[in-house]
């Protein structure tokens, strides 16, 4: 879809900030993520082989925005559009402007699976704003800035670091500066561990399943979540025969599956089965992490039946960018 706009102000800065000249392109690539993990809530990530592709292309004026795939019929085509809202603040934490965009969305990962879409929009617009710099002579934005930006849009940085970063990652927010900052570090994913994606065709809001959640919970269940988190740790870096045990949880998904019962008894399957399987984020997508080759041919067969897409899947080598109009994924 092409939507165009001959809206200067929506994509011109003060006239004392610098303007890029126009006919500048860039690209990023930019992959799915998976949050939580199980007991990892708002903390842990981890990004698999699943790209979207933004170009982005300084022009003389105005606003045009083209999306082809996932969202293609659903999103916003103006400023609104959050790869739009990415480039924008990428541009300003440069400290440069743009007297007109045209931005190019390649879109494979769906969009309410739960598989951080919104986080990989952020992120590949904040990218994409570095290959557009690297260009000219301003300085590109820094790994723990990208972090920064891109998680301030959520207001937590487990899809958005790992789709910075890849792999798995761990992330955490500190306020002692009076303002969020937004930070994390990368695991070194155990070689023998494979994943899989389970993805079905129907959708799920964050926020409308965050509000399933209780605003308090108890001693014994946050000591439980606590430990499988530090297990999960230990699990995702040297003890894959720990992910069982590592990926329980008691503080998010239980509370979710009311909303999504097929979801829920498919995770229920896969760990009767021995395969530690978790929500990925706020669902309705599953993640299975496993050191066997391929899933049970029974939960395949189920999940199939039911509706749910199966793909065994890589983990994510972080976001890439550089000039030009031909990502490299």
């Amino acid at each position: 879809m092409v939507a165009s706009a001959a809206e200067p102000d929506a994509v011109t800065r003060q006239s004392s900030v610098p303007v890029l000249p126009p006919g500048l392109v860039a690209h990023a690539v930019v992959e799915a993520s998976s949050a939580n993990l199980g007991p990892g809530f708002d903390s842990i990530g981890l990004a698999f082989h699943l790209c979207d592709e933004i170009i982005v292309e300084t022009i003389d004026s105005g606003l045009v925005v083209v999306v082809d795939g996932e969202g293609a019929d659903e999103v916003s085509l103006g400023p609104e559009h959050l790869v739009v809202r990415a480039v924008q603040r990428g541009l300003q934490a440069v400290g440069v402007s743009a007297a007109g965009l045209a931005v190019r969305c390649r879109n494979a990962i769906p969009h309410s699976r739960g598989l951080g879409s919104s986080a990989a929009a952020v992120v590949g617009g904040i990218a994409a704003v570095n290959g557009l710099v690297a260009q000219t002579d301003f300085a590109p934005l820094s790994i723990p800035a990208m972090i920064q930006l891109a998680s301030e849009f959520e207001g937590h940085p487990d899809n958005a670091a790992a789709a910075v970063l890849g792999g798995a990652v761990v992330s955490w927010t500190d306020h002692s500066a009076g303002r969020p900052g937004y930070f994390a570090a990368p695991l070194r994913l155990h070689p023998d561990i494979r994943l899989f994606s389970a993805i079905p065709q129907e959708r799920s809001s964050t926020a409308e399943t965050r509000v399933l959640l209780p605003t308090e919970v108890s001693h014994e269940d946050a000591r439980f979540n606590l430990s499988r988190a530090a297990l999960l740790v230990v699990a995702l870096t040297e003890r894959p025969d720990l992910l069982m045990a590592a990926t329980e949880d008691v503080l998010h998904q239980p509370q979710r599956a009311p909303a999504m019962p097929a979801s829920a008894e498919y995770l229920r399957l896969l760990r009767r089965h021995n395969i530690a399987a978790t929500l990925s984020g706020a669902g309705p997508s599953l993640i299975a992490l496993t050191t066997e080759p391929e899933l049970p041919a029974e939960a395949l067969h189920y999940g199939a039946t039911q509706g749910f897409t199966i793909t065994a899947m890589t983990a994510g080598e972080g976001v890439r960018w550089g000039p030009g109009a031909t990502p490299n994924s």
